[in-house]
């Protein structure tokens, strides 16, 4: 029986056309880091890939904003609120 974590962890191919420019490009950088083309583009790809999920699931306010957020939690406390609590209780998928 396979599981999850099974094809998690089975290598999948991605493949990529780009100009001999790029590739040159990638190659010196990641040769300047004694790495590999392969290694090199998929540690670039997944920290963006990273940054951009936290950047949609993170954000800054000012301290008034803040206050008025914590108020309005106050006010209506969210264990009443089922769906926010069980959005909560989900796991986080940058963990």
């Amino acid at each position: 029986m396979h599981t999850q974590k099974d094809t998690a962890l089975k290598p999948v191919a991605i493949n990529m056309r780009v100009d001999s420019n790029k590739r040159n490009l990638i190659d010196m950088a990641a040769a300047m880091l004694g790495s590999d083309r392969t290694s090199f583009i998929l540690d670039a790809a997944c920290r963006h890939a990273e940054e951009v999920i936290l950047d949609k699931r993170m954000f800054f306010i000012d301290n008034s904003a803040f206050d008025a957020f914590e108020r309005a939690l106050e006010n209506n406390p969210i264990g009443d609120n089922k769906c926010l609590m069980t959005l909560l209780q989900r796991p986080k998928r940058w963990a």
